[in-house]
């Protein structure tokens, strides 16, 4: 059986955040590794340095020191210009708060990124169609973010995720405005996505989401420790 090869590897990263003239280590050294098609949660409680920890992770920001490689690509001293491409080509975000444009149908939605990575509108019709069908939404692929549940804006924001083929997708709390019934069915997706061989990681401060996952990551004070 072929070895799997690490898509996220991190090593010795610290990012300091200088709060009214006291120093504060978001990160502390933090170090992980991330495979191809794992399933991983990193939990920690508010203010455990998580969101910093996604933000460099989802090349949102760069770290003060260590070294982050993503998908064999090194990440360090990027351009924010760089690093806008490398969102846009790698990573696929899932937010708590959807982060659809409410002028837009699912269906425009899923295919702004594509837009954004210049791709032909044959290629990009065909991604939409692709990605909305494995989120169960083709029926609602005109429908504006009003018209749709909380569930459903869930489902085409993980649509918009996959549509550009990621190496990873990142989801923040994704479970976090919906109501327990509801996320389930979005947490049954991901297992859906894991099994077909996406690479998921889950930010989470839910112990019982974390336990969903193949492997918890967990956080505190900025420093990374394995559970299992």
């Amino acid at each position: 059986m072929a070895e799997k090869k690490p898509i996220i590897i991190m090593n010795d990263v610290s990012k300091i955040y200088h709060v009214g003239g006291e120093e504060v280590r978001a990160l502390d050294h933090a170090s992980l590794t991330v495979y191809e098609g794992e399933f991983v949660a990193i939990i920690g409680p508010s203010g455990s340095g998580k969101s910093t920890l996604m933000n460099i992770m989802g090349c949102l920001d760069t770290a003060d020191s260590g070294s982050y490689i993503l998908d064999g690509q090194e990440i360090d001293d990027y351009s924010e210009q760089e690093l806008a491409k490398v969102r846009n080509r790698k990573i696929g975000f899932v937010f708590q708060n959807f982060n659809l444009l409410s002028r837009l149908t699912a269906e425009g939605n899923v295919e702004l990124p594509l837009i954004y990575q210049r791709l032909g509108h044959g290629e990009r019709k065909r991604r939409v169609q692709a990605a909305l069908e494995r989120v169960g939404l083709t029926a609602r692929a005109e429908h504006k973010p009003t018209e749709l549940s909380g569930g459903q804006q869930q489902r085409v924001a993980v649509a918009r995720a996959l549509a550009t083929n990621p190496s990873i997708l990142l989801a923040d709390e994704p479970t976090g405005n919906l109501d327990s019934k509801t996320g389930d069915d979005i947490m049954a997706l991901f297992h859906k996505l894991h099994e077909s061989g996406a690479t998921i990681v889950l930010i989470t401060h839910n112990e019982e989401l974390a336990k969903q996952a193949q492997r918890v990551i967990r956080i505190m004070d900025g420093h990374v420790t394995e559970v299992r």
